[in-house]
């Protein structure tokens, strides 16, 4: 591990550390998963590592310790490099306000809104990104290839700081009507000089024709990066793969370094809340029976643009609590907890609240003594009366009522890691809201930075659940409200469930993978000699 500033960390000569990009076929093929994999398999090894995405689209996001923002896949990762999550592992998070706009948040701070054409389809020189301000003198950012020395500088940063940095690309590394302004696949791969692996999920079939097609799509310069394949999702027996994966190699010249075998209940991080099916989608949860009597039932209203749905996995940790993503309400019928979560869109949430008929059937939960719990942005859709001239710009709008709290959104972002006590235990969070609430009068107990009426609680704090002695404090309250048996079990500590989760992905790659081939990857770069697959990108761009 020569190339590898040795197996306790930085040798102080300065030297740049090795590098690897992980890409995929396709979306969802499990790049981020690899990523976390290789980060923790390299971390128990002793080498300094960090993650990095140059470029993220999702959701649900989390705030580090100096304030900034960036993807919870990014902060996962860094928990699975045993290393503090910074801005620097995420220089560019997309955050979709609608299909065809999203806020940009630049090197952890929001820089304005881009239409996907403006971010897709234009370009700038400079490394920073031009911006002009729209008619409510909110800042537009114009383009995104201008980002590119951004996020290289926030790369060799990192490289220059740790031994080895894994890199993750985004959806296709052959989008190729997307290939002039790539910042986070092929082109970070040629800008920094990465070896790329290509991972390919082939549960969903076809894993050897997207595996040479991806390749094939590539420009012969962009294609000299791609050192290798990955199986991701394996069921059965490898032997009866191994023909196909030396005819591979025969066909692009390049090995297969790793079949990792499907794997349930890995409960990591997505990155995108737009992908949660909402029908019967239940979030993986721990196999084990209720510690007391009864079951806990919650549902979790899917609302448009949900964000940070993450919220609910400390909750789904608990044995015996079933948490369902549900878009019906006679879904609610049934539930002990309402949960009403975080939104990019808080006005058109309410909108499909009431159009669903969910608006009422909370309300009636809330008259029956029923709870009902809301984070961030389901925090404001609770309260009186939001005032929003930044986020949908629809002005003042009546909020459910079922909250003393009225919310103006400000066109500054909170981003905080608050710490505080609630319900007679210690509470850590994280903010991400442009809203600013008013609590009233009428308020039966302040509960966080929120408030509680009834069994209607409401808080804009994301990741409070995460703190066990206040999940368990919680959860029977709402046992109690809900008349159910529900004990919570004693013992249950997310964060040790989360390290566990992390150490099964390390043994995945340390098990299924051909490790001494990806070292040297990491290690010695982008290896020489790798064949043109024809034919090519078309007209040979890029």
């Amino acid at each position: 591990m020569s190339g590898i500033r040795g197996e306790g960390g930085m040798d102080g000569s300065g030297a740049r550390g090795g590098g690897l990009l992980v890409a995929g076929t396709t979306s969802d093929a499990g790049k981020s998963v690899v990523t976390a994999g290789i980060c923790r398999w390299l971390a128990r090894k002793g080498v300094s590592v960090a993650p990095f995405k140059a470029q993220n689209m999702s959701l649900n996001s989390f705030v580090t310790r100096e304030g900034a923002e960036i993807g919870r896949a990014q902060a996962m990762q860094a928990a699975a490099a045993r290393v503090e999550p910074s801005a620097l592992m995420n220089p560019v998070l997309l955050k979709p306000g609608s299909d065809r706009s999203s806020q940009v948040v630049l090197l952890g701070k929001p820089v304005g809104e881009l239409s996907a054409r403006g971010y897709f389809g234009r370009s700038g020189p400079a490394a920073n990104p031009p911006s002009d301000a729209d008619s409510s003198g909110r800042t537009r950012v114009s383009g995104r290839e201008a980002l590119l020395g951004t996020v290289t500088e926030c790369l060799e940063e990192l490289r220059r700081t740790h031994d080895a940095v894994i890199c993750e690309g985004a959806g296709s590394p052959a989008e190729i009507n997307l290939r002039r302004t790539d910042i986070v696949n092929m082109g970070l791969a040629r800008a920094a000089g990465l070896p790329v692996v290509v991972v390919g999920d082939i549960d969903r079939g076809g894993v050897f024709a997207s595996f040479f097609g991806t390749t094939a799509l590539l420009s012969a310069a962009d294609q000299r990066h791609v050192a290798a394949y990955l199986v991701n999702k394996f069921r059965g027996d490898v032997s009866l793969l191994e023909p196909g994966l030396d005819m591979l190699r025969d066909l692009t010249g390049r090995p297969t370094v790793g079949v990792l075998p499907f794997a349930h209940g890995l409960g990591i991080d997505e990155e995108d809340g737009l992908r949660v099916s909402l029908r019967g989608t239940v979030r993986e949860s721990v196999v084990a029976p209720p510690y007391g009597a009864d079951v806990l039932r919650i549902a979790v209203a899917a609302v448009p643009l949900m964000s940070n749905f993450t919220d609910v996995d400390a909750l789904a940790a608990e044995p015996g609590v079933v948490v369902r993503f549900v878009d019906r309400p006679e879904e609610l019928a049934d539930a002990d907890l309402v949960v009403l979560p975080g939104t990019r869109g808080t006005v058109r949430a309410l909108e499909w609240l009431r159009e669903r008929g969910l608006a009422d059937a909370i309300a009636r939960r809330a008259a029956e003594g029923r709870p009902v719990l809301g984070v961030c942005g389901g925090f404001q859709a609770l309260g009186e009366r939001i005032e929003d001239e930044i986020e949908s710009k629809a002005g003042t709008v009546a909020g459910l009522g079922l909250l003393p709290v009225r919310v103006r959104f400000a066109a500054e972002k909170t981003l905080a890691r608050p710490v505080g006590e609630a319900l007679g235990e210690r509470v850590e969070g994280y903010e991400i809201h442009h809203g600013v609430a008013e609590l009233l009068d009428g308020a039966e107990e302040r509960f966080l930075d929120g408030c509680r009426v009834g069994s209607v609680w409401g808080t804009h704090w994301h990741g409070s659940l995460e703190s066990d002695g206040f999940r368990r404090a919680f959860l029977r309250r709402v046992a109690a409200a809900a008349g159910r048996a529900f004990v919570p079990a004693p013992d249950t500590r997310f964060g040790e469930l989360r390290e566990e989760q992390l150490d099964r992905l390390g043994d995945l790659i340390e098990e299924h993978a051909d490790t001494d081939a990806l070292l040297r990857l990491i290690e010695k770069g982008v290896p020489e000699g790798l064949p043109f697959v024809p034919p090519g990108a078309p007209g040979g761009t890029s």
